[in-house]
């Protein structure tokens, strides 16, 4: 029974944390609800890093690809026929003579962001350490050019706008609980307990007959939908995206989150992204001048250095994260 209630908690109580920001958003004036949309979409794509990095224990700085293909994935297949024809010409015809709705666009999102995943990790997931950092880095910086100059199959370097602003407080708050669920059921499964076997010793786990290169594809995988679903969540919450939205800055940030919180704790994963993104949020107002009882007006770019500093400060103080990097647990 106890341990019953410790399991329920942990999936219970980040999905708890979620539901009152999202009950939050809707309770503060329109100007503030896009602070709250932001740490919730957040969520959904930390989440989406932990799939992988904190099971696997392999630093990947290629996740944000996928949010990428499924953010313009979702995006330009929603974008109204009537509109989609005078503003992306170029596009392929299957792709400029359709449109679909809300759900199978984040449906969509989903699947290429998979798709692309399970391609990319084929090869790469052989690597290990520094090589695998360095090739995941090599995925990002491959999709980030290729979105931004091929006018086949998005905007280019241009804006995609007239994306519909669908992901309100309701579908951003079921957006991250569906990633925090699915993160739940892959951690607790077969799958991810021999993935997290790999991660503590892969010699050990080769020898009890653990493919590590299989279960790393498909943590792989899996963090590849969940991270394009999160990039539909993403272009429906702005209603505009361009490519330096979903490269380096993001990357950095979300990271930052994900080692804040604790990188090897679905909980860790959720009190990152919604503390750091909170901080974020104040910080870029600040760097416009905000009123706390006396005006403080940040230097431009002030948030990213803050940002870097903490999460420095995290690794030398505490190397596993505020939550320790453990699961939430019910006290006596």
């Amino acid at each position: 029974m106890k341990r019953s209630l410790e399991t329920a908690g942990q999936v219970l109580v980040p999905a708890a944390l979620v539901v009152a920001v999202g009950i939050g958003s809707t309770l503060v004036s329109s100007a503030n609800e896009i602070y709250f949309l932001d740490a919730l979409v957040s969520v959904a794509i930390v989440v989406a890093l932990y799939v992988f990095i904190g099971n696997s224990g392999v630093l990947s700085f290629g996740q944000i690809s996928f949010v990428a293909v499924g953010a313009f994935a979702a995006g330009v297949m929603t974008i109204p026929l009537d509109s989609k024809t005078g503003v992306l010409p170029q596009l392929f015809p299957i792709l400029r003579d359709h449109t679909i709705g809300n759900i199978a666009s984040l449906l969509l999102a989903a699947a290429v962001g998979g798709l692309f995943a399970f391609l990319v990790g084929l090869p790469l997931m052989r690597l290990s350490g520094l090589a695998a950092g360095i090739a995941t880095f090599a995925v990002l910086e491959i999709t980030h050019n290729v979105l931004r100059e091929w006018t086949r199959i998005g905007p280019g370097a241009t804006t995609l706008a007239l994306v519909p602003e669908t992901t309100q407080a309701l579908q951003a708050t079921v957006g991250a609980l569906v990633a925090i669920a699915v993160a739940f059921a892959y951690q607790r499964s077969r799958f991810g307990r021999m993935l997290r076997a790999t991660r503590e010793d892969a010699a050990a786990a080769r020898g009890v007959g653990v493919s590590v290169h299989r279960e790393r594809v498909l943590a792989f995988t899996v963090s590849g939908a969940l991270a394009g679903f999160a990039g539909g969540l993403l272009v429906h919450e702005l209603g505009s995206i361009t490519t330096e939205q979903v490269y380096l800055e993001l990357t950095f940030l979300t990271l930052a989150m994900l080692v804040v919180g604790g990188a090897s704790s679905l909980w860790g994963a959720v009190l990152g992204a919604l503390t750091v993104s909170g901080l974020s949020s104040f910080l870029a107002e600040a760097e416009q001048g905000v009123d706390i009882g006396a005006t403080l007006d940040l230097p431009s770019g002030t948030r990213l250095i803050i940002l870097g500093s903490i999460m420095a400060l995290v690794l030398i103080v505490r190397p596993s994260g505020l939550t320790g990097g453990r699961e939430f647990r019910l006290r006596r």
